[in-house]
């Protein structure tokens, strides 16, 4: 199914790779323009350029709320409303009980709670009545993973946002769901599962696991994203979509 989006604004964060590249290039594709957010200048450089038609990058790390306000200081210039919020920006690391560090549990709440929460609300001044909010989350909000517990917990936490802020945005009739990917190829998975051959098996093992019989594409979430964002989720609120697969259903 293809969706349209032309004249819509859309803002993605965490959108230089993985799911958030995929997603900007198939609201860009669908006729929206879009503003994506990244880390690094060279990694945004290249997606604005992959991404291609009405896209805009903005540098920024969305633990930071100063970079927050700057994102939406570029909207601004070029837009006075905003249609869709996606956000993506997210990530985390492996740690046990027994060897987590204050670091690591700040970094991964910054990023992941913080960074959403101040995000969606900064948001709110610009997002038009009738918009769409999505998150994202992960099958770890549900299911037990051994050493990520931290991840796991800021994962459930974005999935409880969603069933509150659909009460506090009744009013002004703004959707907000979650997408919650189970394994997906992209780059930052190979990270966390290091590199070359040990991702690989690692990855084929966990395809083991699934009832599909393989990990997920960045695209597939992509489409899921431009559903929940659509006119055709009209009475979709609050939410949490999976596309894992099957995963976490048995």
């Amino acid at each position: 199914m293809t969706y349209k989006f032309e004249s819509n604004v859309v803002v993605i964060t965490g959108g230089t790779s993985g799911i958030g590249l995929a997603t900007a290039k198939a609201f860009s594709a669908n006729g929206a323009s879009v503003f994506i957010t990244g880390r690094r200048k060279d990694a945004l450089d290249a997606a604005v350029k992959e991404i291609g038609g009405l896209v805009t990058g903005v540098q920024g790390d969305m633990s930071r709320l100063v970079d927050i306000d700057r994102l939406y200081d570029a909207v601004q210039q070029k837009h006075s409303n905003i249609d869709v919020v996606f956000a993506n920006a997210g990530g985390g690391e492996f740690a046990p009980l027994g060897a987590i560090t204050e670091e690591h549990y700040q970094k991964t709440f910054d990023t992941n709670v913080k960074g959403v929460l101040f995000t969606v609300q900064k948001a709110l001044p610009l997002l038009r009545d009738g918009g769409s909010i999505i998150l994202t989350s992960s099958t770890t909000s549900i299911s037990g993973t051994p050493a990520f517990s931290v991840y796991s917990a800021t994962k459930a936490a974005i999935r409880n946002f969603a069933r509150n802020w659909i009460l506090d945005l009744k009013d002004r009739r703004i959707r907000v769901n979650v997408v919650s990917p189970g394994v997906t190829d992209t780059a930052g998975l190979n990270e966390l599962f290091g590199s070359g051959d040990q991702a690989e098996g690692t990855k084929t093992y966990l395809a083991s696991l699934i009832p599909a019989g393989r990990i997920g594409r960045p695209e597939e979430i992509a489409k899921a994203v431009l559903f929940l964002a659509s006119d055709d989720a009209s009475f979709i609120n609050g939410v949490e979509l999976f596309v894992d697969g099957g995963q976490v259903q048995i």
